[in-house]
């Protein structure tokens, strides 16, 4: 066993199931990945408290390592003139759903910021990771003394730098080539896009932190090369979203898999914030003139592309997807871990 690893993650595979939000993470995806001997977050993201320690007393009992990944408040506010703006420009899409877009109220939140680093000072996890921002220095401390590896979610160099002052445990390098949103702490103006390989060399040569690697993995061969530039695993969202254990719904899931979806694009038109996703009409309808402003921006969305989905509906959904959605197929999670990293 890769000792760097072992320290880190506490599994031997170097493939690890990335955290995503919104759904397609479940309980059942992560107990499925770690029984194959890879590590698996858990997402906390867009939950209650309550429904985070759920999962967590869940996947604790099959015993194996895992981690809990936490969105660290960073607002990009909006102001009242151009969300009402936006919120007008796309009420027409809501109309066949029942929904006044239009009177949306602006809604801005920390998601739960505090209840949910206490629950994991109290009931610590072997990893915990950040994504959007640097947590305080204070929240790094108290994990770690309560014996959690601490990991934070990067960008650039510059990034990568701010986070290993804190004093982390390793950092998750994320290209652009990543499905969903990006990590960056600069949602107006993100890193230009670099080969992920070249970003993890980069960063491991000025940090000397361990590194997982995230963004556009799409086979054993982009695991291969990952590794060979040093990272010391990596994680895979994309190549999950149609796992038969993944959450993800019926309308991602077949969009997915349509010849017809032929490109990835990176908008703000759902979120406000940056993300990857495959290309739509709702994109090209409004991506040009979709304010930065996250969270008001998912927030006034996410009835819509709830909707959307639940009707089958993918041309209102956020489709995300990384560069590799290609090589997403359904399948048991354990049998595309395998794959990936039975020639390792």
């Amino acid at each position: 066993m890769d000792a760097e690893r072992e320290a880190l993650l506490g599994m031997d595979l170097p493939v690890v199931a990335a955290p995503m939000a919104g759904g397609p993470t479940t309980v059942r995806l992560a107990e499925a990945v770690g029984a194959r001997g890879a590590f698996a977050f858990l997402a906390a993201g867009y939950k209650q408290p309550a429904a985070v320690a759920e999962e967590i007393a869940a996947v604790r009992a099959a015993g194996r390592p895992f981690g809990v990944n936490v969105f660290v408040p960073a607002p990009v506010p909006v102001g009242e003139a151009d969300f009402r703006r936006y919120a007008t420009r796309i009420s027409g899409e809501g109309t066949r759903y029942g929904l006044d877009l239009a009177d949306a109220p602006l809604t801005e939140d920390d998601d739960h910021w505090a209840e949910k680093v206490d629950l994991l000072v109290r009931e610590p996890v072997p990893v915990v990771s950040f994504t959007f921002g640097l947590p305080p220095a204070d929240v790094v401390r108290d994990l770690r003394r309560a014996g959690s590896r601490v990991l934070l979610t990067v960008t650039d160099a510059a990034e990568a730098a701010g986070a290993a002052e804190l004093g982390v445990d390793g950092l998750v390098v994320q290209s652009g080539d990543a499905g969903g949103h990006f990590g960056t702490f600069t949602p107006a103006s993100p890193a230009p896009a670099r080969p992920l390989a070249d970003l993890v060399a980069a960063v491991r040569a000025q940090t000397g932190l361990p590194v997982l690697a995230a963004g556009g993995i799409g086979g054993a061969d982009d695991v291969r090369a990952a590794l060979a530039a040093g990272a010391t695993a990596v994680l895979v969202g994309t190549l999950l979203l149609r796992a038969d254990e993944s959450g993800t719904s019926a309308t991602h899931r077949d969009a997915l898999a349509d010849p017809r979806r032929d490109r990835t694009v990176v908008t703000r038109a759902f979120t406000g914030r940056p993300a990857r996703a495959l290309r739509n009409d709702f994109i090209d309808r409004y991506d040009a003139e979709a304010p930065l402003g996250y969270p008001a921006l998912h927030h006034l969305t996410r009835p819509l592309r709830a909707a959307a989905a639940q009707a089958g509906d993918p041309d209102r959904v956020h489709l995300w997807a990384g560069t590799g959605w290609r090589a997403a197929r359904a399948a048991p999670a354990a049998e595309i871990v395998g794959d990936l990293t039975r020639s390792l």
